[in-house]
């Protein structure tokens, strides 16, 4: 077996006991997960993606290595923005606590199945079209540009989205109590609940995500525009933004009290979303901006903002954890 076979069927094994150690040991029904629990979670998810990183180091050199670290990164930053907006949808839905772990999870896994078709997806097009990766330069200008402009008042509303019209346009559902259950039969007809719906709005959610995260990975570990994706760089997307992925929900509940510390984090996100897609345009002219300069460049803008989030409060509150008790 080659070095990257060996980094795939361990990222697979890694994979699927960290699954099970989750869903056996850390995910059990109708409990509460406190801050603490959520903390040993967090560092649990965050650890297991640290170790693949030393493996990868030493299997299949630094240079894979930086470029997983660095897509990883990235993917987690901008995971903080699904959260935020995953709040806001279980206060909308009014989901309780106690299946809040649960609908997350579930909202969770059907998101990595998304994702691996939509990345499988967007290899296959850029392979075939490379010409595609300027479009998407031009869209992360445009999408760092709106998002570092962003007014706090420009809420996210679950009920005003097409998902969520969609939902309630095609599928029978009911308001219902769920008391954990997703689905009600009722003389005879199943009828979805909100949490059903929750999970489906969570997945759903992060694919739109995934329309900016996965461009900026793809420009991160790719070498050159017009140059087919190796072994090794597939293995980099894919494994970056599974683990980043994996560790969103413990993250939720980890960060769910402390939003309100991270006013200027999306202005980071925003400066790293038009780095990217300055980095993708300026291709055309042959010019090559080196993985550990990215690196570079997004620990920089995050721990920026991070840092300027604690000493600068905003005084118009935007989505903060007091207006969503």
């Amino acid at each position: 077996m080659t070095a990257t076979q060996i980094s795939y069927l361990t990222f697979g094994i890694i994979l699927v006991i960290a699954l099970v150690f989750d869903l056996g040991l850390m995910s059990k029904k109708n409990t509460t997960i406190t801050i603490k629990k959520a903390l040993y979670q967090t560092l649990f998810w965050v650890g297991l993606s640290v170790a693949f990183c030393v493996f990868l180091w030493f299997e299949d050199g630094p240079k894979v290595a930086t470029k997983y670290f660095t897509a990883y990164l990235m993917e987690w930053s901008l995971s903080i923005d699904n959260i935020f907006v995953f709040i806001l949808i279980f206060t909308y839905f009014k989901v309780e606590e106690k299946d809040t772990g649960r609908a997350l999870l579930i909202g969770i896994l059907l998101a990595i199945v998304f994702r691996i078709a939509f990345i499988a997806l967007g290899i296959e097009l850029i392979q075939r079209f490379h010409w595609i990766l300027y479009f998407f330069g031009f869209f992360l200008l445009y999408t760092g540009y709106k998002l570092f402009f962003q007014k706090d008042d420009e809420e996210f509303n679950p009920g005003e989205t097409k998902i969520y019209k969609f939902i309630q346009k095609y599928l029978r559902f009911t308001n219902v109590e769920p008391k954990g259950r997703f689905t009600i039969n009722h003389h005879g007809k199943v009828y979805f609940t909100n949490l059903a719906i929750v999970v489906l709005m969570l997945a759903a959610i992060d694919v739109v995500f995934a329309l900016d995260s996965i461009p900026t990975v793809v420009s991160l570990v790719r070498e050159k525009a017009n140059v087919p994706f190796s072994e090794e760089d597939i293995l980099v997307i894919y494994s970056s933004n599974i683990f980043a992925v994996l560790g969103l929900r413990s993250l939720f509940f980890l960060l769910k009290g402390a939003v309100d510390q991270f006013d200027y984090l999306q202005q980071g996100i925003a400066v790293v979303l038009v780095f990217i897609g300055i980095k993708m345009l300026i291709e055309y002219f042959d010019i090559h901006i080196s993985i550990y300069i990215s690196l570079a460049v997004i620990v920089l803008s995050l721990v920026t903002s991070i840092v300027y989030s604690i000493y600068h409060k905003r005084k118009m509150p935007g989505v903060k954890s007091d207006n969503l008790d």
